[in-house]
């Protein structure tokens, strides 16, 4: 495949001056997310498009509501932008698809006070080859990041820039959260006694895959001491209690040091949710009088509503660094009750 800068659609902009003064245009036209972006050259974006496998005017998208269109060509320009690798285009693209699909509401959790961001997790070979990372520092980012900060980023920025969701504009966000900078992290497939993510989901284990979820801020679950299996989740309960009632979807996100106490106890994903599903819940009338929920019917106060829907309402996935007992709960946008968390398949043909 050999494309040519003539297979490009978009507008041309002639800068005059250095690359500082390319930088400076992108903020005066509104194209970056606060932070200096790479300017899209046409060379760069054919590099992507190459990569990519897919011709500029391919659709890869079309966003439910408004009906925008998304094309490989804008998620190239927003993947240089980003300072992703070439190599990094298959993953932004698959992102992208599976985000217009209608049951993860791309409109509604990009435009809604709520301040959801894309939470995107990483399985599959794709993770090593790419160098995904899932150990410490996990939600945060450094030097080895790459694959992370910018994979994550591409995706804000074509939101911005394709979608026009501006803060304060369409993104009515009322406080948000970093994870809209970028939100993308590898799941520690080797760390976890359990099948992965994406096995879970119903795929190959040699598959590589993202996970998209329209997600708020981590909450992050602190014990003084690892101890038992129960000890832990006694104290994650407790912390569960802030996400309200009736959650149909919560990630937890498990580090090593826990990850080898439940694989000492022999826990299964199954029983790590059923004893939280038990363990965390309220009365009717105490939800009610923390101002979550509505006021129960006479006679009902007393029944205790759990804050799981159900017990496969918890999505447990393993990452995080050694030397710290804390684990992470990453609530839902809506409490994931009007959008669902999607899974795609990553085209790795021109990758691995």
């Amino acid at each position: 495949m050999t494309l040519s800068s003539e297979a490009l659609s978009s507008t041309r902009v002639d800068v005059v001056g250095t690359i500082d003064d390319a930088i400076e245009l992108c903020y005066q036209r509104g194209w970056t997310d606060g932070l200096p972006v790479v300017p899209p050259t046409e060379e760069k974006v054919l590099a992507f498009l190459e990569m990519s496998g897919r011709e500029p005017s391919d659709i890869i998208g079309v966003e439910p509501v408004r009906g925008r269109v998304i094309t490989a060509e804008k998620v190239a320009i927003n993947a240089v932008m980003a300072g992703c690798h070439p190599e990094y285009t298959p993953v932004v693209i698959a992102t992208v698809e599976a985000m217009v699909q209608p049951e993860y509401s791309l409109h509604g959790s990009s435009a809604s006070t709520g301040g959801s961001a894309p939470l995107m997790i990483i399985n599959g070979p794709i993770r090593n080859k790419l160098e995904f990372q899932s150990g410490h520092n996990l939600f945060a980012g450094g030097p080895q990041f790459r694959a992370n900060a910018t994979v994550g980023r591409a995706i804000r920025l074509v939101l911005i820039n394709v979608l026009e969701n501006h803060p304060g504009v369409l993104d009515r966000s009322t406080l948000g959260h970093g994870g809209k900078f970028s939100f993308c992290f590898a799941e520690d497939e080797e760390g976890s006694p359990w099948e992965p993510l994406h096995v879970e989901k119903g795929f190959r284990p040699d598959a590589s895959t993202v996970t998209v979820a329209a997600s708020q801020a981590t909450l992050q679950v602190g014990h003084r001491r690892v101890g038992t299996v129960e000890g832990i989740m006694d104290s994650v309960a407790d912390a569960m209690l802030a996400l309200g009632s009736s959650n149909s979807e919560v990630y937890m996100v498990l580090p090593p040091e826990h990850m080898k106490v439940i694989k000492e106890a022999g826990w299964s994903k199954g029983q790590v949710r059923q004893y939280l599903f038990d363990k965390a819940q309220r009365t009717a009338q105490q939800w009610a009088d923390a101002n979550v929920d509505e006021l129960p019917a006479p006679g009902a106060e007393k029944e205790l509503v759990p804050v799981l829907k159900r017990p496969e309402s918890l999505v447990l996935v393993a990452g995080g660094g050694t030397g710290g007992s804390t684990c992470a709960l990453i609530p839902r946008w809506s409490k994931g009750a009007t959008a669902a968390s999607v899974t795609r398949e990553i085209d790795t043909s021109r990758i691995m």
